[in-house]
């Protein structure tokens, strides 16, 4: 936005400078022998001289486009990353999800074994025991 009114405000200054003004001082002798003097100012803008004038708007016009192409290409290049930070973090995810899963299955096996050992020392400690009063 802001580019579009420092264009427009150098185009109405470039505009503005292209005025030019002529100054006629004319003499007519009258028939009676009297002079009569006569000025004119002519006023006219450069609206003939308009090669001046679409060189500067082409060349603004150009400096936008430039620059508009160069913000596409920069949200296009952030968007192609943003897209792959955003795989990489769902892979990333996926493995440690795969690890916990696995660790989890891993404690489980360890906590019915450990359990297993438990029960059988128990038994064993109980045969014991028995034995023990028997006696």
């Amino acid at each position: 936005m802001k580019k579009q009114i420092l264009a427009t405000i150098t185009v109405s200054a470039f505009f503005v400078s292209c005025t030019q003004s002529t100054t006629k001082t004319e003499k007519v002798e009258n028939p009676d022998g009297s002079v009569t003097t006569t000025t004119v100012t002519e006023s006219r803008t450069g609206l003939m001289d308009t090669t001046k004038i679409d060189k500067a708007k082409s060349n603004i016009e150009n400096t936008v486009g430039k620059t508009g192409e160069k913000i596409d290409q920069t949200a296009q290049k952030t968007k192609q990353n943003l897209n792959e930070a955003g795989n990489d973090i769902k892979t990333e995810t996926n493995k440690i999800g795969k690890d916990i899963k696995s660790g989890a299955q891993e404690v489980g096996k360890d906590v019915k074994n450990a359990a297993a050992t438990g029960a059988q020392k128990i038994e064993e400690g109980a045969k014991k025991l028995k034995e023990d009063l028997k006696k």
